[in-house]
């Protein structure tokens, strides 16, 4: 069963940044593409970023486009979220997610696509 871990969140003034991990445990974290997504309360869970399992392609939500970066280093088992520019409507709880089938992701914004999922990492952004 793998496990992700997310850390990295916080508090931040607006027009802030906050780099996002998370840690997967597993030998096979490679193969998968992996994303995050976040909640904020009283709505529902909403994309926010994928990378495919090599790194070529990402995917973003509009929202975060040209604010948000996701990377991943195979080698430490990690995915990141940059989150620069940072505006209140950012305030959620962050979570990664490992992709359900090997491979398949090809982007687009449902979850159903990812089957493991982490606890969490809360953002507050104040204005």
């Amino acid at each position: 069963q793998v496990q992700l871990v997310e850390s990295g969140g916080g508090l931040v003034q607006a027009g802030g940044s906050l780099r996002l991990s998370c840690a997967a445990s597993g030998r096979t974290f490679s193969s998968y593409a992996m994303g995050w997504f976040r909640q904020a309360p009283g709505k529902e869970r909403e994309f926010v970023a994928a990378i495919t399992w090599n790194g070529y392609s990402t995917y973003y939500a509009d929202s975060v486009k040209g604010r948000f970066t996701v990377s991943r280093d195979n080698a430490k088992n990690t995915v990141y979220l940059q989150m620069n520019s940072l505006k209140p409507e950012d305030t959620a709880m962050y979570l990664c997610a490992k992709e359900r089938y090997a491979g398949r992701y090809a982007g687009g914004a449902g979850d159903s696509a990812f089957g493991s999922w982490g606890q969490g990492t809360q953002v507050t952004v104040s204005s």
